[in-house]
């Protein structure tokens, strides 16, 4: 990204990732998504390692095929799914490579909107504290 849009402060990562679902995989998909949603408990006491203060996962289907689509909020500082002990974490790793096609695509963040309590507990959330003011 050529210029950060000043309405993501510091220390904050914004990211929108899209990712292919591998041909015939979409019952697999769902076993995925249930396991997450069946176990999330697990995938909140996660977010903590990760900065993590906002990760929804989305699905679409066209005539290109089947995509999963990750929206998230995180801290600069938080850790990925691939150095986690997390049981949970190494399913969702081990899910991951069976469904969808490596890599992600990464769209470009142009604009974040948040109402200042919110966004003060994000920041706070995000940055473990550390941030300063925006």
């Amino acid at each position: 990204m050529a210029d950060r849009p000043t309405s993501i402060p510091p220390g904050v990562r914004v990211e929108l990732s899209r990712a292919r679902v591998k041909p015939g995989m979409g019952g697999e998909v769902d076993r995925w998504m249930r396991m997450l949603n069946d176990r999330l408990d697990e995938c909140v006491a996660t977010l903590d390692r990760e900065r993590m203060a906002v990760e929804l996962i989305f699905r679409d289907r066209d005539e290109q095929g089947e995509w999963l689509f990750v929206v998230s909020i995180q801290g600069e500082g938080g850790e990925g799914l691939e150095t986690s002990t997390h049981a949970i974490d190494r399913d969702h790793v081990e899910f991951a490579r069976r469904c969808k096609e490596p890599g992600w695509l990464e769209a470009e963040p142009q604009l974040l909107l948040l109402p200042d309590p919110v966004r003060r507990a994000m920041l706070d959330w995000a940055t473990g504290g550390r941030s300063a003011t925006d």
